[in-house]
């Protein structure tokens, strides 16, 4: 009996968890898909008596929205293929050397993550000037890529050591060079890891704003959520714009870990396991 109880209650629990996390993106894909007097109309509704895409229309009509997605499509991806490789190769020299100064190099990694963004923002935007790369998407490309290589280290560090380092010694003694071996041996059992990787440095310039409306004033230039923030306007929240802007804005992440979701279960399973 008190087994059936407890069942229930975490059922019950799991139950009320599922709802709190689901509801927000349901509530946000009704809203897109709502008639904007009936956005505010009270009682609330929680299905809308009209489905419209009118705010979806109106988010291409009004703004280059199609542009803002190629974008941070083109700025997320090409940060993220650099961090990965040179946050592959640090993780690895983490991983397999011990030389001076490596806890300190570490220990400067973690600590990168304790301090606010938005400290670093005066004087990035004074190197990007200097630099001419105002109004420029490779000072998005390059300020990701800074920010996310010592994470993505630490991430592929952990991984690594989970590899048992005698594949790529075997691999030598077959006569492999270490970059070989790495690349031949180590990065095909580690691809879990890496895909894993991958879509959390994509996902982090998906997301990013500070710096995007710090570096880019031109029109054309501008990344989704710059675009998404100038749905706030002084007085007021197109949120119907707003909503359909953010259902859009989900769905390349959604197909990312969808396509990714084996190597997500098996990079997460790695890196559980002690080696």
């Amino acid at each position: 009996m008190k087994l059936r109880l407890l069942t229930s209650l975490k059922s019950l629990y799991l139950a009320l968890f599922f709802l709190i996390m689901v509801f927000p993106l349901y509530w946000i894909v009704i809203t897109s898909l709502k008639p904007r007097k009936e956005i505010f109309s009270l009682p609330i509704r929680y299905w809308p008596e009209r489905f419209t895409l009118e705010n979806y229309a109106n988010i291409f009509k009004v703004s280059k929205f199609h542009v803002y997605i190629g974008n941070s499509l083109l700025v997320s991806v090409i940060a993220a293929i650099i961090v990965i490789c040179i946050a592959t190769l640090s993780g690895y020299v983490m991983a397999r050397f011990q030389f001076r100064g490596h806890k300190q190099i570490m220990m400067a990694f973690f600590s990168t993550q304790m301090l606010p963004g938005f400290i670093s923002l005066a004087p990035l935007y004074l190197l990007m000037s200097d630099m001419n790369l105002i109004n420029n998407r490779l000072s998005l490309v390059l300020t990701y890529t800074v920010m996310l290589i010592p994470f993505s280290t630490i991430m592929l560090r952990g991984f690594f050591q989970r590899i048992p380092s005698s594949l790529e010694e075997a691999a030598m003694i077959d006569g492999c060079s270490r970059l070989t071996a790495l690349i031949r041996v180590i990065i095909p059992v580690m691809l879990p890891g890496i895909a894993s990787t991958f879509i959390f440095a994509f996902v982090q310039n998906w997301n990013e704003l500070f710096m995007a409306v710090m570096f880019l004033d031109d029109e054309s230039l501008k990344t989704l959520p710059v675009a998404m923030n100038s749905f706030v306007m002084k007085f007021d929240v197109d949120w119907g714009s707003m909503s359909a802007g953010t259902v859009l804005s989900v769905i390349p992440t959604v197909v990312l870990f969808a396509f990714a979701q084996r190597y997500i279960v098996e990079g997460l399973t790695q890196g559980a396991e002690k080696g």
